[in-house]
């Protein structure tokens, strides 16, 4: 099998292949990799994938093998985050022309947003009441969260069960798609919310103390990290495996809730599982690579190994793409987690007009307000040149287009 080459950076560390041939790599994501490079438990090399950009810590569509230490920015506070789609028995033509009450149903369904600036009220994007639904996912996960909560104070106050089964705001997304042979998919993007941001946030500064107190000094701060035998490192393996397992959970929750959403909204029952993908692209794993067993650290990309599913978003108005993995070793068995943003939140805001906006997301039943230009197709790299630069990593087994994006 042809491997798609791969470009290489060295800068006095370990090298860094990427997967970027005709796609932006912008200067400030190069740096920071180049920061992670030099760190002296970095196994062989760092991978970044096409969709790569300049994150808090660890740059974004990256992959870090460690052996003996664990970062927690290159897990970075959206522990867990990832992608679940499923493929239903549906078409097309079985659609109405207008999906406004599609969207509508499933934004009744989960609760999606954030009421900022409401001292004491309720935050649309929590549960109030929570539901039996959710109730029943949660029990799996509330004995090991009270120790986590008897080792962590910070954690007691925290939005965890009222945030199981919601679905938050920026990036995250819940959709209807068509796929290239008229199969009506549901697919969705969210992580472990609330809880695993504090989680993150804690072990992010518990090893930067760590690190002024071994007076061990880092290219960045943010790259402070824990050594394999120490207690805080088993201690963020505990919590980081929580928060992953919570995000997981919390994708089956919201996916059941839009099934029974579309199914009421369509007066009509479907097949709603006639295949599933549910995975992490914000997450550390112990794998054995070129033989070792090390820890990999991916940020923003997804696990590909042979035969293995993943998903692919693309932005709002874009395509996205199930993809099946070719386990290319030189990646560490790796691929992008979506298109990748070219533009700041804050540029995107500045830079595309609502009428842009509008013109971008024309044939999708969505938020056509500037309170989401931040996330318009311009603010993200070209998803087709994302899935050129990794035809390596990955083959394309299903191509999705939305005709309904419900975001916060």
């Amino acid at each position: 099998m042809t491997q798609q080459a791969y470009e290489v950076m060295r800068d006095g560390g370990v090298p860094i292949k990427s997967w970027t041939v005709g796609v932006p790599f912008e200067a400030e994501a190069k740096q920071q990799l180049k920061n992670i490079s030099r760190l002296p438990f970095i196994h062989q090399w760092v991978a970044a994938m096409p969709d790569v950009h300049l994150g808090k810590g660890a740059t974004i569509g990256s992959v870090v093998p460690t052996l003996g230490a664990v970062i927690p920015a290159a897990v970075g506070v959206d522990i867990g985050c990832g992608m679940m789609a499923v493929r239903t028995s549906l078409k097309a033509s079985q659609l109405p022309d207008n999906l406004a009450a599609v969207r509508t149903a499933i934004e009744r369904a989960v609760p999606h947003g954030r009421s900022a600036g409401r001292r004491g009220g309720r935050d649309k994007g929590a549960w109030c009441d929570v539901p039996d639904d959710v109730m029943n996912a949660w029990a799996p996960l509330a004995a090991q969260f009270d120790v986590l909560q008897d080792k962590h104070r910070v954690l007691k106050k925290t939005n965890n069960i009222n945030h199981l089964g919601t679905l938050g705001t920026g990036n995250h997304f819940i959709e209807l798609c068509l796929d290239e042979h008229g199969g009506v998919w549901l697919m969705l993007h969210s992580g472990s919310r609330g809880v695993g941001n504090r989680i993150g946030t804690h072990f992010i500064e518990m090893a930067k103390k760590d690190m002024e107190r071994w007076h061990i000094h880092l290219p960045d701060s943010d790259l402070a990290y824990l050594p394999e035998g120490t207690e805080h490192f088993d201690q963020y393996v505990e919590a980081v495996e929580w928060a992953q397992n919570f995000a997981r959970i919390n994708r089956e929750v919201m996916m059941a809730r839009v099934i029974v959403a579309v199914k009421d909204a369509l007066g009509m029952d479907f097949d709603a599982r006639m295949e599933a993908v549910n995975c992490h692209h914000n997450y550390v794993s112990r794998e054995h690579h070129f033989g070792k067993d090390v820890l990999i650290t991916r940020k923003g990309a997804v696990r590909a190994r042979e035969g293995e599913m993943g998903i692919i978003p693309g932005s709002m108005g874009a395509r996205s793409f199930i993809v099946r993995g070719l386990g290319n070793a030189e990646s560490f068995c790796s691929c992008s987690h979506g298109a990748g943003r070219v533009m700041s939140r804050t540029k995107a805001k500045k830079l595309v007009s609502l009428e842009e906006h509008l013109q971008a997301t024309a044939d999708v039943e969505c938020r056509k307000d500037s309170g989401v230009i931040d996330e318009t197709p311009a603010a993200y790299k070209p998803i087709e040149k994302v899935m050129a630069a990794q035809k390596g990593l990955v083959e394309i087994v299903y191509t999705l287009k939305q005709v309904v994006c419900v975001k916060g």
